[in-house]
């Protein structure tokens, strides 16, 4: 029988309940060590997931803090690195003064880190804490007086985001362009450059607040541009714009997508080649986002 917390969350991604037992074949391991971690000292555990547009990121985060909070009965909290990018203004200010590609949101160097690592660590200490909502629909973050408030102990945050645990590239590897969006836009560079100097910056010390990490491996960026137009596809369906609404809102067509995912290629590509040693949950995702292995890697209990 499947709990209300559990059809809650069927309902709000609009899943079969099949995904539960799905979820629970091959997610438990992670809910596991939860426990054995918090049954040992009840401190508060931080998982980072990393994972290409449209892989599941979000789904996998909501899973997780909806099982730990039923089956230990603790206070859960997912965060988005999506909910940290810059203000469209800030992104204008970086745009004027660095690089023009840098109006748009995605890439490190868009986020507001500091802001991510003081929220955690208010969530850490319980203090009354404010969770920043990013609107993709206006392309701006959420007025803070109408984000939710959450206070008291944390058990579990889990944190997910793209390009969280993303390591900077080498400098070498930085002058070739591998697109045309860098042949047109970045010829010289300056914008990748900036880019990996920011990953190799605080983007660190967030990535490092994780206890443990898990990656969801997408086959290779080629299924990126079709994971990602679902996304935006609910993404419309979930505001229930009209076409005519839809055209006049930031949300992104098939051409928008095609051209924006390209601002993620060079990370996500050395995501896929050299994160999965890094992590201590490697789940191999196939071309429908299916799972159909899963690596524990580095975990301890």
């Amino acid at each position: 029988m499947i709990t209300p917390a559990l059809q809650s969350f069927i309902n709000r991604h609009k899943l079969p309940e099949s995904y539960l037992s799905m979820a629970e074949q091959w997610f438990s391991p992670i809910i596991s060590e939860f426990g054995e971690h918090y049954e040992r000292d009840q401190s508060i555990q931080i998982i980072g997931i990393n994972g290409c547009q449209g892989s599941g990121k979000s789904t996998l985060a909501d899973y997780l803090c909806t099982q730990v909070k039923l089956q230990y009965d603790v206070t859960t909290v997912a965060l988005s690195l999506d909910d940290f990018y810059l203000t469209r203004a800030e992104r204008s200010a970086l745009a004027r003064d660095v690089h023009p590609l840098l109006a748009v949101r995605g890439v490190p160097g868009t986020h507001d880190i500091k802001l991510a690592i003081n929220t955690i660590n208010s969530l850490k200490a319980g203090e009354k804490t404010f969770l920043p909502r990013f609107d993709k629909s206006t392309d701006d973050r959420v007025a803070i007086e109408k984000c939710s408030m959450i206070e008291g102990p944390i058990g579990l945050i889990v944190v997910e985001g793209w390009c969280f645990g993303a390591t900077p590239e080498p400098e070498e590897k930085l002058t070739v362009s591998i697109n045309e969006l860098e042949r047109q836009s970045d010829a010289e560079g300056l914008w990748r450059h900036f880019v990996n100097d920011a990953l190799a910056g605080d983007y660190q010390s967030l990535f490092n607040v994780a206890d443990r990490r898990v990656m969801l491996k997408a086959p290779s960026f080629d299924r990126v541009f079709q994971w990602r137009l679902e996304q935006e596809q609910k993404l419309a369906e979930r505001l229930k714009l009209s076409d005519a609404e839809q055209a006049l809102s930031n949300i992104m067509g098939e051409d928008d997508i095609r051209h924006f995912i390209n601002y993620f290629q060079r990370i996500t590509e050395h995501c896929l080649f050299s994160m999965p040693e890094q992590v201590d949950h490697l789940y191999q995702l196939n071309e429908s986002r299916a799972i159909t292995h899963h690596n524990r890697l580095n975990s301890s209990s």
